[in-house]
């Protein structure tokens, strides 16, 4: 029998509130039906892999595992939330997308320890066994611009189910059918991007709550606050059309193709060649090409709130100096920890669906391993 909270997300309302309006009452969020699940999907080692100068192929590789689940919830008429995190993605899901969500996922994984050395730690978590133990899983949707909607989790399930997924041993049970995994719509040709003015940097940004704080109300004035220094999200977005350049990099090509077929496809390599010698011209001198390039901007994800605030974000450093000053004041009075990557450019793969509508979603993360490096920093004032 089909699951009746199947389509749960879908008929979540979309708010039009400010994020930090919404993290006001309680009322504003939506309990996640115990019959889903958490899944994830985490790079293992990312921090080495990051530290050896691999950041770009890690964030390719997690990509991958955004796209593969959402092409499969498309393909059985599911619309499911993601939180991207650099090195990994979290997902929630409904009980009969579990199986095959695993298998597709477990696909990608041989294919990334066969291409790039890397292993997923894979797993779900029910949501009946976070609800069993007393702890809180709601989730809104909010619309950021006019084209762009993002979830937003009201508690600590995520990231509660997120670290018991991650102590468990790899599983090699994993069951996996005959179907590719489908990673159509990956596009990750674009080149490092710098702010979009001088003497700009780019600021990873991970923010969690501890202690017995009242976590919406702290996220609330932080959110604000980040508001009142930066700006709005769209004006401390890290990208603007006028610094986007593809990128010609032979390896950076060849690791596209190589996620999406499994090896070097030699028409796939050229025609990513072709695509980074002259896409550019067409996307900057059509009216197609201008269309894409500013929904792209606007459709770009640099904010996520899984229990956490994530965010990728661009400004001065007096900004950077102003906000740290406020964060530590909150920090040492026990109620949050924060973790921080300050870089000189961020970096942006895409799905893309559809050109000609707003199919199309662009993950940011900051250079250099940005929310990876920024985690190492938040574990490390966790750990103490």
């Amino acid at each position: 029998m089909m699951d009746k909270h199947r389509n749960f997300y879908t008929q979540v309302p979309i708010s039009d509130l400010a994020i930090h309006e919404l993290f006001r009452d309680r009322n504003n969020f939506q309990e996640v039906p115990p019959t889903w699940h958490v899944l994830v999907a985490d790079i293992r080692d990312s921090t080495q892999a990051v530290n050896d100068g691999r950041h770009e192929e890690v964030n390719l590789v997690a990509t991958g595992c955004v796209i593969a689940i959402l092409n499969l919830s498309i393909s059985e008429g599911i619309t499911v939330p993601f939180f991207f995190g650099g090195d990994g993605a979290t997902f929630l899901i409904p009980d009969s997308l579990t199986t095959k969500a695993l298998s597709v996922l477990e696909k990608h994984n041989r294919n990334v320890q066969k291409n790039f050395k890397f292993e997923l730690s894979l797993g779900t978590y029910p949501v009946k066994d976070l609800y069993r133990d007393g702890i809180e899983l709601k989730i809104a949707r909010v619309s950021t611009t006019e084209s762009l909607v993002i979830p937003i989790i009201m508690g600590q399930g995520l990231l509660i189910a997120e670290k018991l997924i991650k102590e468990r041993p790899n599983s090699s049970t994993i069951e996996v059918d005959e179907v590719p995994v489908n990673l159509s719509g990956m596009d990750c040709k674009w080149d490092k991007i710098k702010p979009p003015l001088e003497n700009q940097e780019v600021l990873s940004l991970l923010i969690a709550g501890c202690g017995d704080a009242n976590y919406p109300e702290v996220y609330s004035d932080i959110l604000e606050k980040l508001n009142e220094i930066y700006g709005s999200t769209q004006r401390r977005r890290p990208i603007s059309t006028d610094k986007l350049k593809m990128s010609t990099s032979f390896d950076r090509i060849s690791n596209d193709v190589k996620m999406k077929w499994g090896d070097t496809n030699i028409p796939e390599f050229l025609k990513g060649v072709l695509i980074s010698l002259f896409g550019e011209f067409y996307l900057r001198n059509t009216n197609l090409g201008k269309t894409y390039l500013k929904r792209m901007v606007e459709l770009s994800d640099n904010l996520s709130l899984d229990g956490r605030i994530n965010t990728v974000i661009t400004g001065s450093a007096d900004q950077r100096k102003e906000l740290f000053k406020y964060l530590d004041s909150i920090e040492d009075q026990g109620l949050i920890k924060y973790g921080f990557h300050i870089s000189e450019e961020s970096i942006m793969s895409c799905y893309v669906r559809n050109m000609k509508t707003d199919e199309h979603i662009h993950f940011i993360d900051g250079g250099n391993g940005g929310y990876t490096k920024a985690a190492n920093v938040l574990k490390k004032k966790l750990a103490n």
